[in-house]
């Protein structure tokens, strides 16, 4: 393995796309908190990103690829490797009437507005999902009874050979929060083609704007958080589970449960990612003690060990 400094100025004279240094993680999660990484790169297109994991698996580089930060909690220790960010990989086409094919890295609220404007149906769920579409395909994200197995009909990855290839959604493995980019590490979203449905705007627009009405008045949207702690248990709610043990509103350090809806924890006063992982594995642990109930996750735990 070379040392750090070498392979930051290995990256810099690649061009692969812009090198950001010592940054802080709360600038890249929705969470607001964790450590410092020593590298962010920013590829400018599948060469460059190929180019660059071929020089990191070579030199036995520690890495991970992120996109908006919506699920994942970094621990507050400095990440000594490279993050790749796909914030270039954001071109937009519609390529018939009820087709777009879309960069990982492009928002998928955005994406979601977009479609609406067009009048095309089946992405309203993802109007209040703050993650890149790569990382909603990647966990499958969803709401209101839908997600992007529903939608999506084909993505082009890179494979851990790197080869670009086309998986349709067949292929994909897409169940409830799940898909097989989470079974199959190595394998990177680059690019989704959507199928949808031709609807009318007004309707689609007027229920993006009921649900917005609707998530403002029942989650804690004004402090940072990664949305929903855990998933619902069959026949159940986390949330209620989490408040029915008495842990709603409880604090530590500057993490909260929230007051509004038990299943978020927010960072309502500079917390770390300790004070927010403390909160987690608490309601986690009462619940499973309280009623025998192993509730899963949604949160990734980055750089932790």
């Amino acid at each position: 393995m070379i040392i750090m400094n070498d392979y930051l100025d290995s990256i810099k004279k690649m061009n692969i796309g812009k090198v950001e240094e010592n940054v802080l993680l709360k600038k890249y999660t929705t969470y607001c908190s964790g450590g410092t990484a020593r590298c962010v790169v920013y590829p400018k297109n599948v060469e460059m990103l190929i180019k660059l994991i071929k020089f990191i698996k070579n030199n036995n580089i520690k890495y991970k690829i992120i996109g908006n930060g919506s699920n994942l909690l970094f621990s507050d220790k400095i990440y000594d490797g490279v993050l790749i960010k796909l914030s270039e990989f954001n071109e937009v086409k519609f390529i018939s009437k009820n087709k777009v094919r879309v960069g990982a890295g492009y928002s998928l609220i955005k994406l979601s507005l977009l479609t609406a404007k067009k009048g095309l149906t089946g992405l309203e769920f993802a109007s209040g999902i703050p993650g890149s579409v790569g990382g909603a395909v990647f966990m499958n994200a969803g709401a209101y009874k839908s997600d992007m197995g529903y939608v999506v009909e084909t993505v082009k990855v890179l494979t851990p050979e790197l080869n670009v290839i086309n998986l349709v959604n067949g292929e994909m493995d897409f169940h409830y929060r799940s898909s097989f980019l989470q079974k199959h590490p190595g394998y990177v979203c680059l690019e989704v083609v959507l199928e949808l449905k031709v609807g009318k705007r007004e309707a689609i627009e007027s229920l993006i704007k009921e649900r917005k009405k609707r998530r403002i008045e029942s989650q804690p949207l004004d402090y940072p958080s990664a949305g929903s702690v855990f998933r619902n248990p069959p026949d159940n709610y986390a949330g209620k589970l989490i408040e029915d043990i008495g842990m709603k509103g409880m604090k530590k350090g500057g993490a909260m449960i929230s007051d509004k809806h038990a299943n978020f924890v927010i960072n309502y006063k500079d917390a770390t990612s300790s004070d927010i992982k403390y909160l987690i594995d608490l309601a986690h642990d009462k619940v499973l003690k309280e009623y025998g109930i192993d509730m899963k996750i949604e949160q990734e735990f980055v750089n932790w060990e």
